[in-house]
């Protein structure tokens, strides 16, 4: 499988890329004093990404432009305008950036975007600026930023707990292609969590059954589990991607897995098929309308 690269020279800049990610399974293991949910999480990344570009910048400090054909936050707002906010002052570097963020992975989709461009600006700035910090030091400035951030710091494949900032790396191969539902539902992940009810037993079975897949080299097996606590919670609140789900899976696509706290749903095509994986998308958008991707699992 080809990889496409994270970085590209440009004439003035470099572009950095930001791919999304897809749980391939997701335990809620309780409620933390802290008000947190502890979770444990095997997440990958996916060949769908945002674009940052970083140019030297015509207005002292920091610029951002948001484009592309998904919404973003504009300014201070941004977790990217954040994220090289906070490395610049970490580093008391004096620069004037301009930086343009074409948003191709919709929020509230449960593909983490808005972690994954605070992880890239990070990186990018870090090469850009030529400052040398060690990831150890990226992974300190990202924490704050989001419990996602510091996984798209490492992976492309890792188990994550605590509130999802616990990194272990899987050194397993899974390569996988997949088709990837885009609806048109924007999900607030605080939403979610907020209407989840603990269910200890069920965790627990989970638990059991990813470990022991994990201990034989099985990701494939786990995926196929569709282990996602927070499906009930998001489809209670959501019952057109209940709906959705049905539909598709009728079509003879599962299963269908939703990723995060949703929208975003996939189904992994084991035989890495790419005519049945074309024609499974055809029958999506002609007998349910969805807007649909094909992805595969990404090397970095």
């Amino acid at each position: 499988m080809l990889s496409t690269k994270q970085f590209t020279t440009v004439s003035n800049g470099l572009l950095v890329r930001a791919p999304a990610k897809i749980n391939l399974s997701l335990l809620i293991a309780g409620k933390r004093p802290d008000g947190f949910h502890e979770i444990e999480t095997i997440m990958a990344k996916v060949d769908l990404f945002d674009q940052i570009l970083i140019q030297p910048g015509q207005r002292p400090g920091i610029e951002l432009l948001c484009t592309g054909p998904h919404w973003a936050p504009q300014g201070k707002d941004n977790l990217i305008y954040r994220a090289c906010e906070s490395l610049m002052n970490s580093c008391h570097s004096v620069a004037d950036i301009k930086i343009t963020l074409t948003k191709n992975i919709p929020a509230g989709s449960g593909l983490g975007s808005a972690s994954s461009d605070a992880a890239a600006a990070l990186i990018g700035l870090n090469k850009y600026l030529n400052l040398r910090l060690p990831k150890a030091r990226l992974a300190e400035l990202a924490a704050p930023l989001g419990s996602d951030v510091p996984f798209f710091l490492n992976g492309p494949l890792a188990i994550c707990t605590g509130k999802g900032e616990k990194i272990k790396k899987l050194n397993q191969n899974f390569d996988f292609l997949a088709i990837l539902l885009l609806p048109d539902v924007t999900v607030p992940t605080k939403k979610v969590y907020a209407n989840y009810k603990d269910n200890a037993a069920l965790y627990q079975n989970l638990k059991a059954q990813i470990n022991a897949n994990i201990e034989k080299c099985r990701i494939d097996l786990i995926s196929r589990m569709c282990a996602n606590m927070l499906e009930l919670s998001c489809f209670g609140l959501y019952k057109q991607l209940r709906r959705l789900k049905a539909e598709v899976e009728l079509l003879g696509i599962r299963p269908l897995c939703l990723t995060g706290s949703g929208s975003a749903m996939f189904s992994i095509i084991n035989e890495r098929n790419k005519e049945k994986t074309g024609y499974y998308q055809r029958q999506i958008q002609e007998k349910v309308g969805c807007k649909s991707v094909i992805v595969t699992n990404n090397r970095w």
